[in-house]
């Protein structure tokens, strides 16, 4: 009888804090627990109370790295309420401050969180001492995304201009134009970095994948949309409570997600290129076609050429997007409280991101409702994991703990914005007493 435990005491380059236990006995894996360990933050009950003007500043503070996503579904699940539908020049403004986060996230994650796993360095500071000129490449194109989302959003970390029915003031077109040329720039960029990544070695392993994502009808999903899933199904963002349902495990502080009674879905980039793929920008879907990616990309090693192929699109959507820009002459469309229950979905770099609310007459959030993708996908990333190790048990252990961690970051996972609930039950006996 043969025994083989594989721990990870603290991920590395992974945002938040997490861990990994694998047991195996007799070439079978018998425990397998991919651990949360931060502090649950109890957003949603720190929302509850709260003025309902608040919560997209509030949750934006959940994530430094995506704090766009949070205000974007928070918005809309609020505006939904209120009766108000953000369209237009100002609708256009809003998909521009998130293709700033899409840039900035997806170039932190290729060059300093992803790469180094393919190019044999335990690092992004090791990458940079060996590739200095990769690395400025990458830190670039940041930047870039950095800038436009300070540009639009007030700045660069928790932008501080969106507020409910747009925003507090809009950009003019000159001060968009020194963004524009800097833009034009990381376009370029990221059409190098789809080429570079595109030629790593990667492992052969494919998953039988079940891919959920937003899907719209005239874009590549990103602010809005339906909520489309591989095996053909589809609902509206109001429904998803019927179809997604969160469980707690008793080894994380983040919930895990169940989709239509089962667990192991995936969202993020394979699953946004998987179900919207024609809808690219067009040196998106030539860069793509150019990396091999085919029609569904199903090796989540392949990941980072997916987020490649999208930083091109973000660039390019982006550059278009201000070229016909016009201000609008209001910059917000006025939000008049009324009591009732909201739902928003948009697409953060990591996944589908939803929010929904209950307001009251007199305009406070009773309930709140967040599910952001690291909690959907931690299910699936433990599944990964089953199928990656289990058949190569007889490797070092070392050897193994390498692979686990790979396997772990290929989804990027955002553990601090996942370990965010509170589920708090009390019961009371026959005399009424708590």
């Amino acid at each position: 009888m043969t025994h083989k435990t594989i721990r990870v005491g603290g991920l590395t380059r992974v945002e938040g804090e997490g861990a990994l236990l694998v047991r195996a006995r007799d070439g079978q894996i018998t425990d397998l627990q991919l651990k949360i360990y931060e502090p649950p933050r109890f957003f949603e009950a720190l929302l509850r109370g709260r003025a309902f003007t608040e919560p997209p500043d509030l949750t934006a503070r959940i994530c430094g790295i995506c704090p766009v996503a949070y205000q974007m579904s928070a918005c809309q699940a609020l505006e939904s309420i209120c009766g108000v539908t953000v369209e237009g020049p100002l609708r256009d403004l809003r998909l521009l401050l998130y293709y700033g986060e899409w840039i900035e996230s997806h170039a932190l994650h290729v060059y300093l969180l992803h790469a180094p796993d393919f190019l044999g360095h335990p690092s992004g500071v090791a990458l940079a001492a060996a590739h200095r000129p990769l690395v400025e490449r990458g830190l670039a194109v940041k930047k870039a995304g950095n800038e436009l989302v300070a540009a639009v959003g007030g700045r660069a970390i928790h932008p501080v201009n969106v507020r409910l029915g747009g925003f507090y003031r809009v950009p003019s077109r000159e001060e968009l134009a020194p963004v524009a040329a800097r833009l034009r720039q990381a376009l370029d960029a990221a059409l190098a970095t789809v080429e570079w990544v595109s030629g790593f070695d990667f492992p052969d392993v494919e998953h039988d994948y079940r891919f959920l994502a937003l899907r719209h009808p005239t874009e590549y999903a990103i602010l809005s949309g339906e909520v489309a899933v591989s095996d053909g199904t589809s609902f509206p963002v109001e429904d998803w409570p019927r179809h997604v349902a969160e469980e707690q495990v008793p080894y994380s502080t983040a919930l895990h997600a169940r989709l239509d009674g089962r667990p192991g879905y995936l969202t993020g980039p394979l699953a946004r290129y998987a179900l919207n793929a024609p809808l690219l920008s067009p040196l998106a879907a030539r860069a793509a076609a150019g990396a091999g990616l085919g029609r569904v990309c199903r090796n989540p090693f392949r990941s980072i050429v997916v987020r490649a192929v999208e930083l091109v699109h973000a660039c390019e959507q982006a550059l278009a997007l201000i070229d016909r820009y016009v201000p609008p002459e209001r910059a917000a469309s006025p939000v008049t409280a009324r009591a009732g229950v909201g739902h928003g979905a948009s697409e953060a770099p990591r996944g589908t991101l939803y929010h929904r609310y209950r307001i009251d007459d007199g305009g406070l959030v009773t309930e709140a409702d967040i599910v952001p993708p690291t909690a959907q996908n931690q299910a699936r990333i433990e599944a990964d994991l089953r199928a990656l190790v289990e058949p190569r048990l007889d490797l070092p252990v070392a050897r193994l703990t390498e692979l686990c961690e790979r396997a772990i970051r290929n989804h990027d996972p955002c553990i601090s914005c996942s370990a965010h609930f509170l589920d708090l039950r009390i019961t009371h006996d026959q005399a009424g007493h708590p």
